[in-house]
């Protein structure tokens, strides 16, 4: 099987985390960060490059174009070298440009220079934050397109015992469950839907839906 390969640019607390993540999953990560020190932050688990990416001739080293994924992570401290690095990737022909945005312009601007995705990792963690602090049963909640959303809500009491047919949440809210997930012998599963089986204390459910519905469902 082909190892897939990518590029971390910004070994900050969100860049860390991505690095670590894609690592767990198998993917060959090279980490590039002006600090020595966040070399020590890795473990030895992935290889970093100590360097400046935008300085000339760092990015074209790097071979971006052989990469399967690009993730440009420096944090808002450096948003010019953001935008420098994110454009630099694109002329050296890499595939695939996620990069992190501060704010909605700055977000545009790297969409502008070549980011295939931009992502704004604290505004996203505040959304789905204060929903569940709203919505004590919403546990969390991904936007999946512009106006559809994937959810994971705790069974509210008055469902035990009852069925997804019984619930009608299709009809009901335009909410599918994908997945109910259920503790098993001390460990949680993920089982396929039945429409007839009683629902148990402590299921959680997936479901996919139009955004807020799945709030609305679970108590307004």
């Amino acid at each position: 099987m082909i190892t897939r390969q990518a590029i971390v640019i910004g070994l900050g607390q969100f860049g860390l985390a991505v690095a670590q993540s894609l690592h767990r999953q198998g993917v060959e990560v090279l980490g590039i960060d002006l600090r020595e020190e966040r070399h020590a932050l890795t473990r030895g688990h992935f290889d970093v490059l100590v360097a400046d990416a935008t300085e000339e001739g760092v990015i074209e080293r790097l071979k971006p174009a052989d990469r399967d994924l690009c993730v440009v992570a420096i944090g808002d401290e450096a948003r010019e070298g953001s935008i420098m690095v994110t454009a630099m990737l694109k002329q050296a022909g890499a595939r695939l440009i996620v990069a992190r945005a501060t704010d909605d312009l700055h977000a545009r601007i790297l969409a502008l220079v070549g980011a295939h995705r931009v992502v704004n990792p604290e505004r996203a963690f505040g959304e789905r934050l204060a929903q569940s602090l709203l919505h004590e049963g919403l546990l969390e909640s991904v936007p999946l397109g512009e106006d559809m959303e994937v959810s994971e809500i705790k069974l509210p009491t008055a469902w035990v015992g009852r069925s997804l047919s019984d619930l009608s949440l299709p009809r009901r809210a335009r909410l599918l469950v994908v997945a109910v997930r259920r503790e098993q012998a001390g460990h949680g599963v993920a089982l396929q839907p039945s429409p007839t089986d009683a629902l148990r204390e402590g299921d959680l459910l997936v479901t996919v839906g139009p955004k807020g519905a799945a709030a609305t469902v679970v108590g307004g």
